[in-house]
């Protein structure tokens, strides 16, 4: 089984500053691209950061100059660094990254979301 399980999501007041953090677990023989995407309510889910596993990175608009994407592969972690939020930043952010378990099957991964809320 592989699992991805995000941390560090929380509450913060607008220009702060939050990370997160993405870990994936379980039967894996690679980790392909990883990325991090985020759903506001009535929104559709979409792609805020994703990064290769060469460590080639791309950003939504929306984020560019804010945050950074960024992928520990010993520890099968990718982080999202999160700077001068803003309340249009409120969502769930949700990790998704493409395995090859050991088995051979490859697939894409997602984690169960968790809430970012920038609000004074």
């Amino acid at each position: 089984q592989v699992q991805v399980v995000e941390s560090g999501g929380g509450l913060v007041q607008p220009g702060g500053s939050l990370r997160l953090s993405c870990a994936a677990s379980g039967s894996i023989f690679n980790i392909y691209n990883m990325g991090w995407y985020r759903q506001a309510p009535g929104q559709q889910r979409d792609i805020v950061a994703s990064i290769t596993s060469d460590g080639a990175t791309t950003y939504a608009d929306s984020v560019k100059g804010r945050f950074t994407i960024s992928r520990d592969n010993a520890k099968n972690t990718v982080y999202l660094e999160m700077n001068s939020l803003k309340p249009e930043d409120t969502a769930v952010y949700y990790c998704a990254a493409t395995i090859r378990a050991t088995t051979g099957g490859r697939g894409d991964y997602w984690g169960q979301g968790i809430q970012v809320t920038v609000s004074s």
